[in-house]
Order: structure tokens, then C-alpha cells, then sequence
């Protein structure tokens, strides 16, 4: 039950409150005061989308919150607070269920069990054989069939999806076997591994290292083992300055570096022949011969060695995949075989339970009818075509459709409600519906001038099942028409003032007095 609601800063709405009462809620007012409004807040407040130039001018956001009495776990009434708040700026909303912040999904899960709204755009929704469709099946014995026949449909999608992209990319690659059995020829010969042409490089620029080694070694050597070696040189130098040092004493120390730079020598040579690199088995013409090949493979392919060895993977996987294709053509079509007798399956379990729930609605929606002025003769029934959903080897499946027929008068052949009804008969039919769709969750029902096209005793018969519905569930109620609102628990008026050049709409709860007042404008008496 909706308890309270509050509305602020939306369009001309600058601050309402309203407190509702458990049983009927009559909203009225002049035509543009903004009735509707109060109740497309409530809509908005349930999910339902909103647009930023809704936000009061001058106002940051606009903010619609609203307290519901529900059923707790333990059977006990709990509070459920629920503010909805609408930016001006970015036109985005911000979601907040007892006090916490939730999503709009949340919402939307919650709506069912808080509010159906009923409205005169209903009627033309009413009017659409995919409406009537939805709402046979909001009457199933079984309702989660549409929702398993879904699942049983996708798979059969996604199985045939499969098989439909294993047949084109069959058919590709078959008018490309040719070039990519060439490619696989021409890649095979030569062979390329991953990274081989940097390591050939590494190598050979070893092998050119080697040789400059070799050539400065041999050079070392000439200029240490010459004709003359430069050790017996500098022997013989030392014997010279040996000579010398009785004549001037600093040649001993001239003496003495000669002799140690000779021994030096003799050390450096050995040195100098050790010095080796490894000579492995590398071959500098064989590197070069094989780095040739590589280049010539990449020339013919014109892509990186990379690129070709990871195009010799693809090509076989492409081969590999057009020999074995055929297997795996079959079982795709095994496994559509069975998704199809799945999905058949479903499909005949949900046109049996439709053709039941039919038959329910139908009887209950005569009784309701006829409790609102249709003739006791009125016959309503759904009259079912079958609708192809899947087409496959096995053949054609159907589900049956459902389209909304009546006979509201004896004697007359039964014709689709779109083509026959009245706004009048419509507005009936909606009320009907509503009260049917409304016994198990006991939401707020919210009729929204479903009274149009009505009048006389047809009304009286109108307001008498809106009484008896309302005092099964809470109702809230707009009408043009007084005989209704004097049957509310509680009647608020929606009003536009005009005060300091800004428009306003208001709504407050009238007292007796005033209920007399209001009633007798609706009727046209003037005082």
C-alpha cells in the first residue's frame, strides 16, 4: 500500500504531500491541472524513465520519494521508503530503497508488488495483438514457459549461428586451398623458426668477430717474434746500459726497466697465445647461405620471418580445419537436432498451457464484464494462430499467438476486440483486466481516467466494481466524473495557481465541506 508520497521541484510541482488512505483515492480537478502528473511521479518513482527539463526552473534536482506499507517475512506490515531524485544537469537519476543506494533494475523488480497503473494510453496498448499476448500469458498455470521457451529458442539460435559460421568460413577457405597449400609448400621447404633470423645474425657477426681476433693476434705476434724478437732486443739493450752505468750510474735504473720490460714480454707472448675464441661448428658460409633462403622467403610472401612462421601455423590450422570440418559439421547439426526436440518440447507444453489459461481468462473476464454493464450474452475468447519461431532440417516450429476476440452483442460472429470496441467498451475492458491482474499481488492500483467513454448506468455498474476493488486493495483513482468521486475514502484536488507571474500546482486533501464544493463543480452546479 502506498502510505505517503511526496513530490518536489517537478515541473510545476514546487512541494506536494500526499497521505492516502487504505481503500479508494480520488484525484480531481479542471482538466490541465496536472492530475496525470501526481501519477506519472509515481511512475517515475517505480522506474519508469524522465526528462531533465522536467526539473523545476531554477531547481538543481527534482525529487519524488514515497513510503509503501508491504508484507514482512514474518507476515508483519514493514515500511518500504523508496526516493528517486532527478538531476537538472545531467538529467540522470539516483535510486535510494530504505535509505540505500540501488538500481534501477531494483526498482523495477519491486514495481509489480507496489503499483499497476491504468491509464487511457492502455487502451491503445490493449489494442496490439503483441499486448494481448503478454497479457494471456500474466495468466499462465505455469509462468515460467515464456521465459524457458527463450532459453530453448537461443540455444537453437546460437547452435545454428555456429553452424552458419562453420559453413562460411568452410566455404572461404575451400575457394583458398589452393594458395594456402602453395603457402604451406613454400613455408615447409624453407622451414623458418621462430627468432632463427636474429640468431643467425648473432652468429655471423661472431664469426666476423673471430676473424678480427685472429688477424690482431697474428699481428701481435709478428711484432713480438719478428725477424729480430723484440725480447733479444731489449736483452741486448740491457747489456748496453749495463755498460753504460760505470759512467753515469743512472743508467742502472734505465738497466733495470729494460730487464723487467723483457721479462714482461715473455709473459705477454704467452698471453697472447692463449687468446682463442670458441670455434664451435659454425660455418660463416653456411650462415650466410641460410640467412640468403630466409631473405628469399620473405620476398616471395612479402611479410617478416615473424609473420611467416606465424602464417605457417595459420595455414595449417586452416588445412587441419577444412579435412576435419566435416565432423564438425555433423555434430553441429546433432546438436541442432536436439536443441529443436528441446525447444519443440517447451513450445508444446506452453501452447497447451495458453490454450488453458485462455479458457480461465476468458470465463473470468465474462464475469467481470458482466459486472460492468456488457450484455450477459458477451462471449470473449482468444482465437490462436501458429507463428513459425524456428525452421530447421527437421522442419517448421510454432508457438500459438494468442489474439483478443469478442462478441459483445447475441447473434454476432466474434471479430478482434481492435476492430470492434469502443473507447467506452475499452475503458471496461482495462478496469476488467486490472482487477484479474491485480489478485495475487494486491499492488496499489492506480486507474488513470479509465472511465472515459462511460456514462449513465454503465457508470453506476463502473463505480460499483471500483468499490468492490477497492476494498480488496488500495486504489487511487482520477476522474472527471462525480458519481465516482464521491465514492473515495479520501479526495485531494489538484489545482494551478498563478502567484508573482510563477505557476504552481498544488494538491490537498479535502474535507467534507469541501468534498461537497468539489463535487458539485464537477457536476456543473454553480452556487
Amino acid at each position: 500500500m502506498l502510505e505517503l508520497l511526496r513530490i518536489r521541484d517537478l515541473a510545476l510541482i514546487e512541494d506536494a504531500e500526499l497521505e492516502f488512505a487504505s481503500g479508494m483515492n480520488a484525484l480531481t480537478g479542471e482538466t490541465g491541472a496536472g492530475k496525470s502528473f501526481i501519477v506519472r511521479a509515481i511512475d517515475f518513482l517505480t522506474g519508469e524513465p524522465m526528462g531533465a527539463d522536467l526539473v523545476r526552473p531554477g531547481k538543481d534536482k527534482a525529487v519524488v520519494e514515497a513510503v509503501f506499507v508491504a508484507e514482512g517475512e514474518n507476515g508483519a506490515p514493514e515500511d518500504l521508503i523508496i526516493r528517486r531524485e532527478l538531476a537538472a544537469e545531467t538529467g540522470r537519476s539516483r535510486v535510494y530503497v530504505n535509505d540505500r543506494l540501488a538500481s534501477l533494475e531494483t526498482l523495477r523488480e519491486l514495481k509489480p508488488g507496489l503499483v499497476l497503473h491504468t491509464s487511457q494510453h492502455g487502451q491503445q496498448k490493449l489494442l496490439q495483438p503483441a499486448f494481448q499476448q503478454r497479457i494471456l500469458d500474466g495468466f499462465l498455470a505455469a509462468p515460467e514457459l515464456p521465459a524457458e521457451r527463450d532459453a530453448a529458442l537461443a540455444g537453437v539460435r546460437a547452435v545454428q549461428a555456429a553452424r552458419q559460421e562453420l559453413a562460411e568460413r568452410m566455404e572461404t577457405l575451400s575457394r583458398q586451398r589452393e594458395f594456402l597449400e602453395f603457402q604451406r609448400e613454400e613455408i615447409g621447404r624453407v622451414n623458418p623458426l621462430p627468432g632463427e633470423e636474429d640468431e643467425l645474425l648473432v652468429r655471423k657477426e661472431a664469426l666476423k668477430g673471430r676473424e678480427r681476433l685472429e688477424e690482431a693476434r697474428a699481428r701481435a705476434l709478428e711484432a713480438l717474434l719478428g725477424e729480430v724478437p723484440l725480447a733479444a732486443r731489449l736483452g741486448e739493450l740491457a747489456r748496453a746500459l749495463a755498460q753504460l752505468a760505470p759512467f753515469d750510474d743512472s743508467f742502472d735504473a734505465d738497466r733495470e726497466a729494460a730487464e723487467d720490460f723483457r721479462h714482461q714480454l715473455s709473459a705477454l707472448d704467452a698471453r697472447i697465445r692463449r687468446l682463442r675464441l670458441d670455434e664451435g661448428e659454425d660455418d660463416i658460409e653456411a650462415i650466410e647461405a641460410r640467412l640468403f633462403e630466409l631473405a628469399k622467403l620473405k620476398r616471395k610472401l612479402n611479410k617478416g620471418l615473424d609473420e611467416i612462421v606465424d602464417l605457417g601455423r595459420q595455414v595449417e590450422e586452416n588445412l587441419s580445419f577444412l579435412d576435419s570440418c566435416a565432423l564438425d559439421a555433423k555434430r553441429l547439426e546433432r546438436e541442432e537436432a536436439q536443441a529443436a526436440q528441446a525447444l519443440g518440447a517447451v513450445l508444446e507444453r506452453l501452447n497447451a498451457a495458453r490454450k488453458d489459461a485462455a479458457d480461465r481468462l476468458c470465463a473470468r473476464l465474462g464475469q467481470e464484464l458482466a459486472g460492468l454493464g456488457f450484455s450477459e450474452y458477451a462471449r470473449v475468447e482468444f482465437a490462436f494462430e501458429p507463428a513459425p519461431v524456428y525452421s530447421g532440417p527437421e522442419g517448421e516450429l510454432c508457438e500459438l499467438r494468442g489474439r483478443l476476440f469478442w462478441v459483445p452483442n447475441p447473434g454476432q460472429p466474434p471479430r478482434p476486440l481492435d476492430k470492434i470496441a469502443s473507447g467506452g467498451e475499452l475503458s471496461r475492458f482495462l478496469l476488467a483486466l486490472a482487477g484479474l491482474q491485480a489478485e495475487s499481488a494486491r499492488p496499489t492500483l492506480i486507474f488513470d481516467e479509465v472511465d472515459a467513454g462511460i456514462g449513465g448506468h454503465t457508470l453506476t455498474r463502473v463505480g460499483e466494481r471500483l468499490q468492490a476493488l477497492a476494498a480488496r486493495q488500495q486504489m487511487i483513482l482520477i476522474t472527471h466524473w462525480p458519481q465516482l468521486a464521491r465514492l473515495a475514502d479520501r479526495h485531494f484536488q489538484v489545482r494551478k495557481d498563478v502567484v508573482d507571474g510563477m505557476t504552481y500546482t498544488g494538491c490537498a486533501r479535502l474535507d467534507q465541506a469541501a468534498i461537497a464544493a468539489e463535487l458539485a463543480r464537477m457536476s456543473g452546479v454553480t452556487a
